[in-house]
């Protein structure tokens, strides 16, 4: 099944069982899909599952941040929002991958491009990106490549 009948499909799940908090959050997921695709209109119109993946890594890290900033003014409530809507997105998103994990496709990738120097880290990271978006923090992953190829 791909990601917006999983999306349409917890949408309605959410509807029946008359789950409002849930059910805004998939809203805001369809509604940044929907932004995605007018912001692609011109070109090529349509939204796959990788992008809607990048979507939904993002909005988690917004979300992260909010909640950070939450806790750090004392609304913890609206902190606790911010976490229960990371919770449902991360529903969507495939199983993040353990740090042994990330080092092994981190090597594997440095040795499919041929990457010996830190120049070549772009490709490496494209790589990766290619394979894995979705299941790792390629915040994080970077500074591993760097210091890989360093």
């Amino acid at each position: 099944m791909d990601m917006r009948a999983r999306i349409a499909a917890g949408l309605i799940e959410a509807m029946k069982s008359k789950e409002a908090s849930r059910l805004s959050t998939l809203r805001l997921i369809n509604a940044a899909i929907k932004d995605r695709e007018i912001a692609l209109r011109g070109e090529d119109g349509t939204v796959g599952d990788a992008e809607i993946l990048a979507i939904l890594g993002k909005m988690v890290k917004q979300r992260q941040e909010s909640a950070r900033a939450y806790e750090e003014g004392g609304r913890l409530e609206l902190a606790e929002k911010e976490l229960s809507e990371i919770t449902v997105i991360e529903e969507f998103l495939p199983r993040q991958l353990a740090a042994d994990e990330v080092e092994a496709a981190v090597n594997a990738a440095v040795a499919s491009v041929g990457a010996s120097s830190i120049r070549d880290i772009g490709r490496v990271m494209a790589e990766l990106k290619a394979k894995y978006t979705g299941q790792m923090d390629f915040g994080a992953v970077g500074a591993l490549v760097k210091g890989r190829l360093a």
